[in-house]
């Protein structure tokens, strides 16, 4: 049940990193990422796996010490929750990016990598796209305006 419990965590979030990248300009995309109710059902997936091994979470986030995280990790539903986490917190900041580059018109084909890069690994997508907007903020900022006809 567990394993099955890790699997559905991605499942649960992918179909919003999917639209956000390969859909971005659509509008039920645009409802879905305004939204930090999807993850929801992630989150319930977490106490799920919480719920067995509530002790040993306590004491790892009452007390903080890595010998209690490692603990907690080496049990498949600490493993597991821990996972249920990590997808919550990087689908949440994988929404705020794309809402931040579609409220300042950065190109999807530059946010598509970017996105991807999250998804996988946040600590280095975050930072990159944090480059990327400012990069992108200057260069607009510095653009003659383009001339209306009237």
């Amino acid at each position: 049940m567990t394993g099955f419990l890790f699997e559905l965590t991605f499942l649960l979030a992918a179909p919003v990193w999917l639209l956000m990248i390969a859909a971005p300009a659509w509008r039920v995309t645009e409802r879905l990422a305004a939204s930090p109710l999807t993850v929801l059902p992630i989150l319930t997936v977490w106490a799920v796996l919480a719920a067995p091994v509530a002790p040993e979470l306590w004491t790892a986030v009452s007390s903080p010490d890595i010998d209690a995280f490692r603990e907690l990790a080496e049990l498949a539903n600490g493993a597991g929750l821990i996972w249920a986490q990590i997808i919550a917190w990087d689908l949440l900041l994988g929404q705020w990016m794309y809402r931040e580059a579609r409220r300042l018109a950065v190109p999807p084909l530059l946010m598509a990598p970017l996105l991807v890069l999250t998804i996988l690994l946040s600590p280095i997508g975050l930072p990159l796209f944090l480059v990327a907007r400012a990069v992108w903020t200057k260069s607009t900022a510095t653009r003659p305006p383009t001339p209306t006809t009237t």
